[in-house]
């Protein structure tokens, strides 16, 4: 199996304003929504190495994780790890309830963790919030939970948070075995609802798995969008080390399209 190389800069292309925002009148930005092949591939590694390239590019970015579950009581308050990685990654300081208006304490699929609680999770709450970080910030990175399809409740999942929201969406692709129809379903249901997939990102989630070369060659081909990095496996995993091996010029917005 190969080793990733740090990707390098490529030519800028035109940039694309995300819906809410043209319709809203705002500013060229970036903004993304962030999803993953499953549960546990790297997401959160992901959209903060994105964080991360932005506020090396002199922007105020703010990471958004709208729905947590799998939290522990710290000092009086709930504590995700996720949604602490992406508030360390970014720069700019806003109140948990919003950067995640749903923080639930168990670790299990979001519409069962919020039936445990008496919690039904809506869009407005997550809107509302989304509309504060956009005011505070130059750019911002949305997690989803899970996979593209998870439900929050019997009439709301993921992908109608993503519709919703209007963002392109990158696709993290956690190499492991199976990833390939993973991948290409997902690309497919992301496609279907009308949304620009701007791209996916490889981590290599297991390191023993075979042919991994050879799964990420299958995906260039068929995947209808572009291959925006591949990342190792990382020892210690952080925004940092990540960030070397991802190149994002080609996703609308991205700030180092307009230097």
């Amino acid at each position: 199996m190969g080793f990733a190389e740090p990707m390098t800069a490529t030519a800028p292309v035109p940039t694309a304003v995300p819906a809410p925002l043209a319709a809203e009148g705002v500013p060229i930005r970036f903004a993304c929504f962030v999803t993953g092949t499953d549960t546990e591939i790297g997401k959160t590694l992901i959209s903060a190495a994105i964080l991360h390239k932005l506020v090396q590019h002199g922007q105020r970015a703010c990471g958004m994780k709208p729905i947590a579950a799998g939290a522990e009581e710290r000092d009086g308050m709930l504590h995700n790890e996720d949604a602490a990685m992406l508030r360390a990654a970014g720069n700019v300081n806003l109140p948990q309830h919003i950067t995640t208006p749903f923080m639930l304490r168990e670790p299990c699929a979001p519409h069962i963790a919020a039936e445990l609680e008496g919690v039904r999770i809506e869009p407005v709450p997550i809107m509302t919030a989304y509309a504060e970080i956009l005011g505070a910030s130059d750019a911002t990175v949305v997690e989803g939970v899970g996979g593209f399809c998870v439900p929050f409740s019997d009439d709301f999942d993921s992908a109608d948070l993503a519709v919703q929201l209007g963002l392109p969406v990158i696709l993290v692709v956690g190499l492991r075995l199976g990833c390939i129809n993973h991948a290409l379903l997902t690309a497919e249901a992301v496609v279907a609802r009308g949304l620009v997939l701007a791209g996916w990102v490889a981590n290599q989630v297991d390191p023993d798995m075979r042919f991994a070369d050879e799964n990420v060659a299958a995906l260039e081909k068929r995947m209808p969008a572009p291959l925006l990095g591949r990342v190792p496996r990382l020892e210690q995993p952080s925004a940092a080390d990540a960030a070397v091996y991802i190149e994002l010029a080609g996703v609308p917005g991205w700030p180092s399209a307009r230097c």
